[in-house]
């Protein structure tokens, strides 16, 4: 049996009574792409937060690498392992400081000694070139700022990455090529991922599997092969299936 990189057990994350995630276990194996899905509110992003230490665990276990994880506390080994990607790459950005400078921070942080490889070796991963290190974000499309948001989370070439929504505030054309790049990073680095979205097609296109989330809870768990092909259980994630417009898996455009 292969041990899981990232695992939850009966998670439960409170805010002033109100439970955000109810009793969630899921566990990830190394190198999986691992979808979260559900409407708004369901969960799935307090899952992904909970994880990185930003969301209020009252109870329940959170495992990566073998090492459980206590209250929201992470050390800086954590995030040399652990990255993250939001939603939105503008507020992701800190507006006044050039893109150089926002490589070059988390390096500085973690003590990283070569840094002028690493930030044209990002760079140059996510499809942009050296002259984009002394723009400032405001500068940049919202798909080039993702691509900084990625750059970033790579720098410290870690093994796991957090993906909260990365392309559902950009166009649908920039959307596939944002995806088409992680798709590719994931083969080349090895990564496991674990990705929240409220699209059944990019989760489908991405992930291998996926945890289905509704009040906080995991009500479903299934392939994406299953998901397709409509081997499905329960009436919500069938419901979600005809909400997500154009759902199908096929390769995102180029």
């Amino acid at each position: 049996m292969t041990t899981a990189t990232v695992s939850t057990e009966n998670l439960v994350v409170t805010y002033d009574e109100f439970k955000a995630l109810d009793d969630v276990s899921i566990d990830v194996a190394p190198g999986e792409s691992f979808g979260l899905v559900g409407e708004s509110g369901s969960g799935k992003s307090t899952l992904l937060r909970a994880v990185a230490g930003l969301a209020p665990v009252t109870s329940g276990k959170i495992r990566v690498h073998d090492r459980v994880l206590v209250g929201n506390r992470r050390d800086k080994a954590f995030y040399r392992d652990v990255q993250m990607v939001f939603q939105d790459p503008y507020g992701s950005l800190h507006p006044r400081q050039t893109i150089d400078r926002q490589l070059l921070e988390p390096l500085a942080i973690h003590g990283v000694a070569d840094g002028e490889r690493r930030i044209l070796k990002a760079l140059d991963e996510v499809g942009l070139g050296s002259g984009f290190r002394f723009r400032y974000p405001h500068q940049l499309s919202g798909g080039q700022r993702q691509r900084i948001a990625i750059a970033r989370a790579l720098i410290l070439e870690p093994a796991i990455l957090l993906l909260d929504e990365p392309t559902s505030a950009l166009d649908a054309s920039v959307q596939a090529e944002v995806l088409n790049l992680l798709e590719q990073v994931r083969r080349d680095r090895k990564l496991t991922f674990i990705m929240v979205s409220h699209d059944l097609g990019v989760v489908t296109h991405m992930c291998d599997r996926l945890a289905v989330m509704q009040n906080g809870r995991v009500v479903e768990r299934l392939s994406s092969a299953d998901l397709v092909a409509g081997r499905i259980g329960e009436d919500y994630t069938r419901n979600l299936m005809v909400a997500s417009k154009g759902f199908q898996r096929k390769g995102a455009a180029a």
